[in-house]
């Protein structure tokens, strides 16, 4: 073997529920990825699997995630919103019984969703984390831990003890969902900054993920760029993400998603039809529903008709080019002495939602890989180390992989108003542990707990992303200032010797995640 691949795919979502609502849009966000990224991979994987097939691939789950994929309201309202993609479907066919290449996709669509349906109720039963652990168990893929809250931990780390608390937290969380020691770590948003390798160190991470530029400008100079994983001075080992294929798959215009047999994002029947014929899926106006009829095409040309068989062969071609390349590109290295890694890291929700026929893509890639000269090429990162112990040591600098690649994106001056408040809560939380470390009581302990959730939930990253792109800023500005405002409330009561037991519980109902969570960990910041 001349060097290895490892694939690393990132799953995460923002924690959204609201039980208070019959309906809640931004549930959907969940929803949508479960139907067309999370159970088609999960499904790839097993079909594999199930083939004798060798795969290595590396997945993040957050805990947000997971809290979500195992609440029984949410997987109620899954499997009503799936019911009603199936409705309209059924309402498809029949609208577009004359129209054969559109009715085609609109069986293809009811087909899609109700075989989505069975196997995530009957052969899943409804748990997609005991899958996870199952595929883990086989060896097939290694899964790892992020931050509680996927909370920015650069940001977080100006106020003392805050990133190392969503880093423990999220450790715990992996441990209570999977089950033993977490042994990589995604940094959310791939943020780095000098430090974070020495809370890492603390929970026993042995690796992490950076983008490009980490190690290109990591002191001092990374000998092999991004093609050797560094030591950090604390420990844990950075590897580095590789430009080249994350372009080439990412990109939509300079990238394979951007061609024109492909299914076209934007253009859905949610804004194509009126209300009247989108119902009961539609009921509040025009939104996505997942049922799209067109392919990209070209610029400036009328959209055609998307051709699922010529989709699924121009994403197979694409494969067996992605995998050419990358082994073309590890050969070109010329490494007698020394064992190249390109480390490809994605968003899993790339593959399926953003880009339809990604899992198909990516199901193409393994079984390439697989058939290749260098069948054994695929690794994970834990894997990779094991074999190769000796590494340079070289201190990363500051990153994200984010517009820019620093933290421009997060502390745009749309949401800057934020950082100040999280600060203040961050350190009144630390004070509170600290107080009642010792002498807690069993009411103490409820508050603590919830008041430590209210503090994780208003850290994630996501809330200013989507205020700085303007992607539901509204939802995200009042879930901070939420979050903050329960915060407040339970932490001013809890100061002054108090428990607010009648506003205690509808917030413990409101934010189910993290069960046991640990709240003394918030006491190591005094």
């Amino acid at each position: 073997m001349i060097g290895c691949l490892a694939l690393i795919l990132h799953a995460h979502l923002p924690f959204v529920r609201h039980p208070e609502y019959e309906r809640f849009l931004e549930e959907e966000w969940l929803f949508e990825a479960l139907t067309e990224s999370y159970i088609p991979l999960l499904r790839t994987l097993q079909r594999l699997l199930d083939e004798g097939i060798p795969i290595k691939i590396t997945m993040s789950v957050t805990s947000t995630l997971c809290a979500m994929l195992q609440d029984e309201l949410l997987r109620q309202r899954y499997l009503e919103h799936l019911d009603r993609l199936i409705a309209l479907t059924e309402n498809e066919c029949q609208r577009n019984r004359a129209d054969a290449a559109v009715l085609s996709l609109s069986e293809f669509y009811h087909n899609f969703f109700s075989e989505t349906r069975r196997v995530y109720c009957d052969e899943w039963n409804y748990d997609l984390l005991a899958l996870l652990r199952q595929l883990r168990d086989s060896g097939s893929i290694e899964i790892i831990a992020s931050a509680a809250t996927h909370g920015l931990l650069p940001i977080l780390q100006q106020t003392s003890g805050a990133a190392s608390a969503q880093i423990a937290l999220g450790c715990d969380s992996y441990r209570e969902n999977f089950g033993g020691e977490p042994l990589g770590f995604w940094l959310p948003e791939c943020a780095y900054a000098p430090g974070i390798d020495e809370l890492l160190q603390k929970q026993n991470i042995r690796w992490f993920v950076v983008d490009a530029h980490a190690l290109e400008y990591a002191q001092p100079a990374a000998k092999r760029g991004t093609f050797a994983p560094c030591y950090t001075p604390a420990g844990p080992a950075a590897f580095a993400r590789d430009v080249n294929a994350s372009r080439q798959v990412w990109s939509a215009e300079a990238g394979y998603p951007g061609h024109s047999d492909y299914r076209d994002f934007y253009r859905d029947i949610g804004f194509d039809l009126p209300a009247e014929k989108l119902s009961p899926f539609a009921c509040h106006g025009p939104k996505f529903t997942g049922i799209k009829y067109h392919r990209v095409t070209g610029r400036d040309q009328p959209k055609k008709i998307y051709d699922r068989a010529a989709a699924e062969m121009t994403a197979r071609e694409h494969a067996r080019h992605f995998v050419e390349q990358r082994l073309a590109d590890i050969k070109s290295l010329g490494a007698n002495d020394w064992h190249p890694i390109v480390t490809i890291p994605f968003d899993a929700e790339l593959f399926g939602h953003w880009w339809f026929e990604g899992p198909v893509f990516l199901e193409q890639v393994l079984r390439a890989t697989a058939e290749s000269q260098d069948r054994n090429a695929l690794t994970t990162p834990a894997e990779f180390l094991a074999h190769n112990p000796t590494l340079q040591v070289v201190q990363p600098c500051a990153s994200s992989w984010g517009d820019k690649g620093f933290l421009d994106v997060w502390l745009d001056q749309k949401c800057s108003w934020i950082y100040p408040h999280l600060q203040t809560a961050a350190r009144r939380m630390a004070a509170l542990a600290k107080k009642y470390e010792a002498n807690a009581t069993p009411e103490t302990e409820r508050m603590l707990r919830q008041i430590g959730r209210e503090l994780l939930l208003s850290q994630a990253s996501d809330w200013p992303f989507l205020i700085r792109n303007e992607t539901a800023k509204e939802y995200a500005g009042q879930r901070v200032t939420d979050h903050l405002r329960r915060f407040d409330q339970l932490a001013s009561a809890l100061e002054r010797g108090e428990a607010d037991s009648e506003f205690l519980a509808p917030c413990e109902e409101r934010d189910r995640l993290f069960p046991n969570l640990n709240w003394r960990r918030f006491a190591l910041s005094c």
